[in-house]
């Protein structure tokens, strides 16, 4: 019987090239479960469990590192993920003794979709994109590339990071009047997000009702050009969890990780480093610094300098990156040992940069992202002129407007 990892490249190779009902009907022997998770993602949980463990401890160590209690063996002794606590963190998959679980993998039927769609396709991608690819793929081969694919155009989710940015500015400002005032970030991180409302309920009304920037975008290309296919493409696993949360599925169709994504490079043989040059990025240096620990903080606190240069009470920020770390910062929050009263959190040690399905370290990632933000032509989304002509397009007069409940950057944590 094939190997998952043997059954996916199979799969992947067929699909690209057409071929995927000759390959399936000449399978055999093959796992009828592994194959139905490639084929239909969608019906199973984020961690797959693939094939018997033989742990010798009663309670597997999977078990006892997952922080939201998502895993357990069945009566059979078998590993079941409960979906409605999964947040796709990735720890049971990296503490995994038995190596016997693997992440989702939606390419199968994103290519599928992709082939098979007839409007436009868009690629939206993640700020913690860059040198994930090879350090010399700037933002315009990568575009050519996944054009290449089969995309009609590749979106910097960074320039939604702009006006989630500007949002959560004037959520800050409206809302922090008082010294004992506070406010946690409810833009980027779906784990950290996840803590706050399974763990640290009495938290949720300090967070803003804003959607993070991957469904921000999704919405409002589905505004623009509603029989749009969305694709995201980032590190994390937690994403897919975010995508198919109930009060915001349906703005991106498909979630797929940086190593899915260099495996259809690989397939296909496209290298991003040969790709012809394309200019099109329009965000600021406050969305394409959301990737490292500390980038949302920053971003906020510079666009609220510029929203209100003369406001009485500053911000004061905190940050935590690691769910360790973030849980005794919100533990501290609530025991009142903290004087901060912006406080972002990042699942992943060293933020999104660090997430779980990214294909370089996190420091080298971190100095990428910093070093692309320097570049930006705008310091904050306020100055950004492509952040306001967007706002208008989707039918936003003012900044101010952000603060008012919207089909677009708005939900609710309650």
């Amino acid at each position: 019987m094939k190997r998952f990892e043997e059954l996916y490249q199979e799969l992947l190779d067929a699909t690209i090239n057409n071929k995927e009902e000759e390959y399936l009907r000449s399978l055999d022997p093959y796992d009828a479960h592994q194959l139905d998770c490639l084929l239909y993602p969608e019906k199973h949980p984020l961690v797959w469990h693939l094939g018997d463990c033989n742990c010798d401890e009663d309670d597997p160590h999977c078990v006892k590192v997952c922080p939201f209690h998502a895993i357990h063996p069945d009566q059979s002794g078998k590993l079941q993920v409960d979906e409605s606590l999964c947040s796709g963190c990735s720890y049971c998959i990296q503490e995994c003794r038995a190596k016997k679980l693997a992440h989702s993998k939606d390419v199968i039927p994103a290519l599928q979709a992709i082939r098979s769609h007839k409007g436009l396709v868009y690629a939206l991608i993640a700020p913690a994109f860059l040198g994930q690819f090879s350090s010399d793929v700037t933002p315009g081969k990568l575009r050519n590339a996944l054009k290449e694919v089969g995309f009609d155009g590749m979106i910097e989710v960074a320039l939604f990071a702009d006006i989630l940015t500007l949002k959560e500015a004037l959520e800050f400002d409206e809302n922090i009047v008082t010294e004992t005032d506070y406010q946690l970030t409810s833009c980027c991180c779906p784990v950290w997000i996840s803590l706050i409302r399974k763990i640290y309920q009495d938290l949720v009304p300090h967070v803003p009702p804003a959607v993070s920037p991957m469904i921000a975008s999704g919405r409002a290309v589905k505004v623009m050009h509603p029989d749009a296919l969305t694709i995201f493409i980032g590190p994390c696993l937690a994403k897919k969890a975010e995508a198919r949360e109930k009060d915001i599925a349906g703005a991106v169709d498909f979630v797929l990780t940086f190593q899915e994504i260099q495996d259809i490079f690989q397939v296909m043989k496209i290298n991003p480093s040969e790709m012809e040059e394309s200019e099109k990025d329009h965000s600021s240096r406050a969305g394409r610094i959301y990737a490292h620990t500390g980038g949302v903080s920053e971003a906020v606190a510079d666009t609220l300098k510029r929203l209100n240069p003369n406001r009485k009470i500053s911000i004061r920020t905190q940050q935590a990156d690691g769910i360790p770390a973030c849980r005794t910062m919100m533990n501290d929050i609530l025991s009142g040992k903290t004087k901060a009263n912006f406080f972002e959190g990042m699942g992943c040690v060293g933020g999104c940069v660090g997430g779980p399905r990214a294909l370089i370290p996190h420091e080298e990632g971190r100095k990428n992202v910093e070093e692309y933000g320097k570049a930006a032509p705008y310091p904050t989304p306020i100055d950004n002129p492509y952040v306001i002509e967007l706002l208008h397009r989707l039918g936003f007069d003012t900044v101010e407007s952000l603060l008012k409940e919207s089909d677009i950057f708005t939900r609710s944590f309650e």
